[in-house]
């Protein structure tokens, strides 16, 4: 029996984890509360962040990180981007070398702006890696309604893989060489669902949100393409159809963010309102930077960042995005 060691037990990774153990799969489930690991233990769920959903028998949570990763055949990261490096470095010395790496975790590493795989491969060096992306919700997932995602790596052998742990009638897994495009569409749309639950927040209506997706397609696109990724990965589910999802319904943590903003909450009010990581409050700042070094046009991150990070009013925001001088369709696309 292969074994999957799955570290991050939040909604998501549950999610994938009850996903895997429905295949002739051994996973281990890791969290870095032990109080917590320990509670799904007794409960046989994850009653914290995924509720309703009991854990079979091939899924066991695991406080132990060496117990965890021990002879696994591939190791599936999905923790916040922020503690994405720590947990590189803490795995380090367990992971044999022909144990794969891959994660779906969906950001940039805060201490340089850098794509995680570029994380991975200063920390680790060369070893086969994948990302696992596309329009997803964790709770959708567990109860196994139908969705596809993009399992994209720089070995085909690796994606295969991947895509025979995860595929059954209503879980299908597409597969790319973009490891690049991928991570950039996964990231950069958490910055859109928070301008959208902005917009949205402050009644702007169907016709502003539309507008908006559309925008910040272009803009995702434009930054990927500067980063070396595939114009068409962004037309694709990690690109579009990420971004649709997450802009446009409530079960988003970012959109929900965003519309508690609207609704004259604070940073941290709105935040704690959440109850579980914002990602795309960090990757906001981290995507402005980047897109700041590149010169690379973004106007809907930059507004997005003025609200967060320089005390910007919501509504002056949009404003300014609305002021915006008047030019081609096609010239802002470049």
């Amino acid at each position: 029996m292969q074994k999957v060691a799955v570290l991050g037990a939040g909604s998501w990774g549950t999610a994938l984890a009850l996903q895997l153990a429905r295949h002739n799969l051994k996973i281990n489930l890791w969290g870095h509360l032990p109080e917590h690991i320990e509670q799904m233990k007794a409960d046989g769920q994850n009653s914290v962040f995924l509720p309703g959903f009991p854990f079979p028998d091939n899924l066991q949570p695991e406080q132990d990180l060496a117990l965890c990763l021990k002879d696994a055949d591939e190791v599936l990261i999905v923790v916040p981007s922020h503690a994405f490096a720590s947990v590189i470095m803490a795995i380090k010395p367990y992971l044999k070398q022909q144990t794969s790496l891959s994660w779906a975790t969906k950001g940039l590493d805060p201490e340089n702006n850098a794509l995680l795989s570029n994380v991975c491969d200063s920390i680790l060096g060369e070893r086969e890696i994948a990302v696992i992306s596309g329009p997803t919700f964790a709770r959708e997932v567990a109860s196994g309604l139908p969705t596809a995602i993009v399992v994209a790596s720089r070995s085909p052998t690796h994606a295969k893989r991947l895509v025979s742990y995860l595929r059954d009638d209503n879980f299908r897994p597409y597969t790319s060489d973009d490891l690049i495009g991928v991570q950039v569409g996964g990231s950069a749309k958490n910055v859109m669902a928070i301008a959208a639950g902005i917009s949205d927040g402050l009644g702007f209506g169907a016709n502003s949100r539309a507008a908006l997706i559309t925008r910040g397609l272009a803009e995702i696109g434009r930054l990927g393409a500067a980063l070396g990724g595939h114009t068409e990965t962004f037309m694709g589910l990690a690109g579009l159809g990420d971004l649709v999802l997450t802009c446009t319904d409530d079960q988003s943590r970012n959109r929900r963010f965003g519309l508690a903003l609207a609704n004259g909450l604070s940073i941290d009010e709105a935040r704690n309102s959440i109850g579980q990581e914002v990602e795309g409050i960090l990757t906001t700042k981290e995507i402005f930077v980047k897109a700041r070094s590149l010169a690379i046009e973004m106007p809907i991150t930059e507004q997005t960042y003025r609200v967060l990070y320089e005390n910007l009013p919501a509504a002056e925001a949009v404003k300014a995005l609305l002021s915006r001088q008047t030019r081609p369709e096609q010239d802002s696309q470049k």
